[in-house]
């Protein structure tokens, strides 16, 4: 007897549900990118040094970049998904100790909504 490693049947390479997870977590990052900048406009009064908000804008664009790559099709970009909004949501914490959010959102969406659209098209993921 063969083993089939069809699970899901015919699934389609990009649908409907593809498209509206990535919107909603490219908007999830926007949010991150604004609450980000809002911070860079009170650095003084943060007192945050410029190295800091150098990284939180370089986690945010490496998010954007992760996402790009789960578009693509790319295993490296959902790994690295999960983990730079993580990062940067421990970042907010330990440094401003503030809980963002909109990380939280954004993780939880992730795996709670997100995985359940890409893993049946995991086969399509180099």
């Amino acid at each position: 007897m063969e083993e089939k490693d069809d699970y899901f049947g015919k699934e389609k390479k990009y649908d409907t549900p593809f498209y509206l997870v990535l919107v909603v977590l490219l908007i999830s990052l926007l949010n991150s990118f604004n609450i980000d900048y809002a911070a860079d406009l009170q650095m003084e009064e943060m007192q945050a040094p410029l190295w800091f908000i150098v990284l939180l804008f370089a986690l945010d664009t490496l998010a954007v970049a992760a996402l790009a790559g789960i578009y693509f099709f790319r295993k490296w970009g959902l790994f690295s998904f999960a983990l730079f909004p993580m990062v940067h949501f421990i970042l907010h914490l330990h440094y401003y100790r503030v809980f963002l959010y909109s990380d939280i959102f954004t993780l939880f969406f992730f795996v709670g909504v997100a995985l359940f659209v890409f893993i049946p098209k995991w086969r399509y993921f180099r």
